[in-house]
């Protein structure tokens, strides 16, 4: 695991936008695992600035996000399709036909919903690199803490803490979905390459329990670390408590 602890939040952003970015140099039908959040959103705006510089392309480049509201449709302003037109895709040349976010109607099928998702990875040749931010209490995607976790694209009901953090994004807390549908810890271990992102006092203690040496399914995070290729960039308030 390369553990880095910079400055800021900034520095963070920089860092990760580059590592996307010379991925993206070096293989132009890159294959991306995207996450949603505060967390990455100077990651997104860098990655911007790079391509209007135009030193990459994202014309054969394929992604797929971590998760999505169960229930939430596309255009809905607080879901992750939205999310992604907002800080990236709107901005940049990448194809619409090769982003893949896991929506789940309340009419669908998880199971069909999930299993599709999964085959859509296979088919692109898996993931290069993942792009992951970490909950308060210790979650990557909608991986919550539990007795078991699931390996693959599954539905999950969403943890308390999970709701209450997302809620500043929406009016009410009573308007936060309490279900969506997320990769499993599998699939993002499948990944070849993963980088993490914290930023912030309050992912402190999230920090420390997933980088500590310890494992446990109580804090889903802290599976990354028996991943043979993982970047955890931290800034000085969520390395606080390492």
């Amino acid at each position: 695991m390369d553990l880095k602890i910079v400055d800021n939040y900034s520095e963070m952003s920089e860092i990760a936008a580059n590592t996307v970015a010379g991925l993206v140099q070096s293989k132009q039908a890159a294959v991306l695992g995207l996450a949603t959040g505060s967390t990455p959103e100077g990651m997104y705006a860098r990655l911007v600035e790079i391509y209007r510089e135009g030193a990459i392309d994202f014309n054969s480049v394929k992604t797929f996000n971590l998760d999505e509201y169960v229930g939430l449709a596309p255009e809905h302003p607080q879901s992750y399709h939205q999310y992604m037109n907002k800080h990236l895709f709107d901005h940049v040349n990448i194809k619409p036909n090769n982003t893949s976010i896991p929506y789940c109607s309340s009419n669908d099928d998880p199971a069909v919903v999930c299993a599709e998702f999964e085959n859509k990875i296979k088919q692109a040749g898996g993931i290069d690199l993942q792009v992951l931010g970490i909950g308060v209490n210790g979650h990557v995607g909608f991986n919550e803490p539990a007795s078991h976790l699931r390996t693959t694209t599954h539905l999950v009901e969403l943890a308390e803490e999970t709701i209450e953090a997302n809620s500043r994004f929406f009016n009410t807390v009573d308007e936060v979905p309490g279900k969506a549908i997320t990769m499993g810890m599998g699939s993002i271990m499948g990944a070849r390459k993963v980088i993490l992102l914290a930023s912030g006092k309050n992912k402190a203690k999230a920090v420390r329990s997933s980088f500590s040496g310890l494992i446990s399914t109580e804090t889903p995070a802290s599976l990354l670390q028996l991943h043979r290729e993982v970047m955890v960039v931290v800034d000085r308030e969520a390395a606080s408590l390492l």
